[in-house]
C-alpha cells in the first residue's frame, strides 16, 4: 500500500524517479526525467530478488499459466515491460477518466511490473523483471490514483458503494481465470459484500493477497502501541503483508496489527510506471505485490493447491523470523520463494481430511496441520451382532406390550362384575334462609363441598 487516504487506497509514502536518484537528487512523485537505462534497473533489483531467493525458485516455476489479478488504479498495458502481458478488465471506479490520461493507472502499473514484468531487449535483458516474469495481469480498475481528475468526486462517494465495487471486482478476477488476486489497498472499515466476494474466491481455490497499509509511524500506532487495522488484509484467509527493509527488520512505515501473516520488501523497490519510466517505489504495496509474485510461482507449478496450503507454505518458510515464530510487526517473517515452493510441493500431495473450504478461512500458517485418527472399517461380525441384540430387544418390546393388553382385558371384567356402589345423599340438600330454623348443624348459611 501506498499512502493515500485512509479509508481508499493508500498513496506513495515515497517514489523516486530512478533517472533522479542516479543523478544524484531527490526526485518527487510524478517526476517527469528521463529513464534510468534499464540495464541500470535490472541491476537494481538484484538485492531484492536475492532477499527473497527468487533466482532459484526461477529453476522450479515463473508464473506460466497463472493470471494474477490486479485490483488497483488500472494498468497501462503498453508499457515495454507489460507489453503482451495484460488483459484490460472493468473500470468499476464510477470515474470517467480515459486509460489515455496520464494520471490514470500510476500505482497499479507500479505493481504489475512488481509482479509480472518481462523486461525488454534482447532476450529481455533490460528494464523490469517481475517475481513471475511469465504470469499475465488481469486489470481490474476499482479506485483512480490521487492525481486523477476524477479522485475528488471518488472520494466524496459512499464507503458502502466504494466497496461494494471492489467486491464486484473480486467476483469478476475469480470468473475470468485469476488463481492470485493481489490488491495495494486498504479500507478503514470492513464490508460485508467483500467478505462474500472473498469466500467467493476462497471457494474456488484464489489465493488473495492485500498489504496491511502504512500505519505504523502514525500517532495512534504510537499512543496504542499497534497500528489500525486495514481492509481487506484482515479478512480472514487473506494474507496480509507487511514491509521490510533490506536487512529484514520491519520499515518504520509498515502497519503492526494482526493483520500481518508475512513481509516482503518494502522500501525502494524498482517498478515500471505507465509513462514508462523507471521509478522507486516504498510502501507496503510494493511489498504485497512481491508477495502476489511468489504466490503466482506456487500456482503456477502446483494450480490445485487449496487457498490455505498456499498460505501455510508461505508463512512456515520464511526467513528472518521473529522471535517466538510470530509478532505482529511482520508475521511469520519475509517470504523465500524457493523455499515456499518446496513446501507446496510437500503439501500437494497430502490429502488431509478436513482441509476444505473451511480451513481456507483460518488466519495464518505456521506447523502443518495434524491430521485426524483414521476411523477403523467395521466387520460384517460386529454387523451380525447388531442384528441379533435388535431383533431380540423387539420380541422384549412385544412381549411386554402383549402382557399389558392382557392385564387390562382381565380388569375390565373384574369391574363389570362388582355391584354398584350405595348412593350418597348431602348431609344438606337446601340452605336455610337466615332466621329460620334449619337442619341440625346448619349456621343459616349455605354450605358447599368441595
Amino acid at each position: 500500500m501506498l499512502r493515500l487516504r485512509a479509508a481508499t487506497l493508500a498513496t506513495a509514502t515515497c517514489a523516486l524517479s530512478l533517472a533522479a536518484t542516479f543523478a544524484g537528487a531527490l526526485g518527487v512523485l510524478g517526476a517527469t526525467a528521463p529513464p534510468a537505462a534499464a540495464d541500470s534497473v535490472r541491476d537494481g533489483e538484484q538485492d531484492v530478488l536475492s532477499m527473497l531467493d527468487v533466482p532459484a525458485a526461477w529453476g522450479v516455476s515463473q508464473g506460466q499459466g497463472v493470471t494474477v489479478a490486479v485490483l488497483d488504479s488500472g494498468v497501462q498495458p503498453t508499457v515495454s515491460d507489460l507489453a503482451g502481458s495484460v488483459v484490460a478488465g472493468p473500470d468499476l471506479t464510477g470515474v470517467s477518466t480515459p486509460p489515455g490520461n496520464a494520471d490514470w493507472g500510476q500505482h497499479g502499473t507500479w505493481m504489475a511490473s512488481i509482479i509480472a514484468g518481462h523486461g525488454h531487449g534482447f532476450d529481455g535483458q533490460d528494464g523490469i523483471v517481475g517475481i513471475a516474469p511469465k504470469a499475465r495481469i488481469l486489470s481490474v480498475r476499482v479506485i483512480p490514483d490521487r492525481d486523477d481528475p476524477g479522485y475528488s468526486s471518488y472520494e466524496r462517494e459512499p464507503e458502502d458503494r466504494v466497496q461494494d465495487s471492489l467486491a464486484q471486482g473480486i467476483r469478476y478476477a475469480v470468473d475470468h481465470g485469476a488463481g492470485v488476486i493481489s490488491m495495494s489497498i486498504g479500507y478503514g472499515s470492513p464490508s460485508a459484500s467483500v467478505r462474500s466476494a472473498l469466500q467467493y474466491a476462497y471457494g474456488h481455490g484464489v489465493a488473495v493477497v492485500a498489504s496491511s497499509g502504512n500505519s505504523g509511524d502514525t500517532p495512534t500506532a504510537s499512543r496504542d502501541g499497534y497500528a489500525p487495522l486495514k481492509f481487506p488484509a484482515d479478512y480472514p484467509g487473506v494474507i496480509g503483508v507487511a514491509a521490510v527493509s533490506s536487512n529484514g527488520s520491519v520499515a518504520g512505515f509498515s502497519s503492526d496489527n494482526l493483520s500481518v501473516e508475512v513481509a516482503a520488501p518494502g522500501v525502494s523497490i524498482s517498478a515500471q510506471g505507465r509513462d514508462g519510466q523507471y521509478w522507486l517505489v516504498t510502501g507496503t504495496s510494493p511489498a504485497c505485490a512481491l508477495v502476489a509474485g511468489v504466490a503466482a510461482l506456487i500456482k503456477s507449478r502446483f494450480p490445485g493447491l487449496a487457498p490455505n496450503l498456499l498460505a501455510r507454505a508461505l508463512s512456515s518458510t520464511t526467513q528472518f523470523r521473529p522471535p517466538g515464530g510470530y509478532d505482529q510487526q511482520v508475521g511469520f517473517g519475509t517470504v523465500n520463494a524457493a523455499a515456499a515452493l518446496g513446501a507446496a510441493a510437500q503439501l500437494s500431495t497430502q490429502r488431509v481430511a478436513g482441509v476444505g473450504a473451511t480451513s481456507a478461512m483460518a488466519f495464518g500458517g505456521g506447523p502443518a496441520a495434524v491430521p485426524p485418527a483414521p476411523v477403523r472399517r467395521r466387520g460384517s461380525g460386529r454387523l451380525v451382532l447388531f442384528a441379533v441384540l435388535a431383533a431380540g430387544a423387539l420380541v422384549l418390546v412385544v412381549a411386554a406390550v402383549s402382557r399389558l393388553a392382557v392385564l387390562s382385558q382381565l380388569r375390565r371384567r373384574q369391574r363389570q362384575q362388582q355391584p354398584p356402589p350405595p348412593s350418597v345423599t348431602a348431609p344438606f340438600t337446601a340452605a336455610s334462609t337466615p332466621g329460620s330454623s334449619g337442619s341440625p348443624g346448619s349456621s343459616g348459611y349455605p354450605v358447599r363441598y368441595d
